[in-house]
Formats: structure tokens, sequence, C-alpha cells
């Protein structure tokens, strides 16, 4: 996470980046669960749809190994080749993981 951009997207506001933080831990597992459901079953729209609004949640903190991760998935999904989807999806946890941690301490 890249915290100086992540507080100058919320105006500096150390609150409610929190409070976007804490909505986004709740909300992100949901969705995890949706991408690795249309994955496993093919989905080329599931995975562009899905990677799209994780994309779009983490660029608000700045978290460009996350944001490039569900970008890859996100142009598998558009292209509907997804040969290779199940490793992109294994490095997208990581990141989700790694941001998850330093959500949980902000």
């Amino acid at each position: 996470m890249d915290r100086k951009l992540a507080l100058s997207r919320v105006g500096g506001d150390i609150e409610l980046l929190r409070e976007i933080g804490q909505l986004f831990l709740g909300e992100y597992p949901g969705l995890l669960t949706k991408l690795t459901a249309a994955v496993a079953s093919n989905d080329a729209h599931g995975v562009d749809r899905t990677a799209h609004s994780i994309k779009g949640s983490v660029a608000t903190f700045g978290a460009q190994g996350a944001y490039d991760a569900a970008l890859v998935l996100e142009q598998m999904g558009r292209s509907g080749k997804l040969n290779d989807a199940q490793r992109r999806l294994g490095e997208l946890e990581r990141h989700l993981a790694a941001l998850h941690a330093e959500l949980e301490i902000l």
C-alpha cells in the first residue's frame, strides 16, 4: 500500500481512510470468492467484471501489485483467454493478503 497516495485520495483524512479500509476488508473476501468461482468455471465475463471491481477498490489504497494482478485478470476475462488465470489468481490472492495485513494496522 502506498500510504501517502492513499491519504491524498481521501484529502489527508486518516479516519476516512481507516473507514474505507474496513469496508474493503469486509467486502473483498466475497469478491475473491466470486472471482475464484468464475476462474474455476471458465466464466470469462465473470472474471472480467469481478477483477475490474477488485482493481477499482485496491486503486484507492495505491496497492500497485494488487492493482496490476487484478488488471491482468480483467484483461484475460475480456479477451476470453483464461489459460493462465489460476496462477494469476494466486498472485492476486498474495497481494490482497499483503494489503489486508497493512489495512489491519492502519
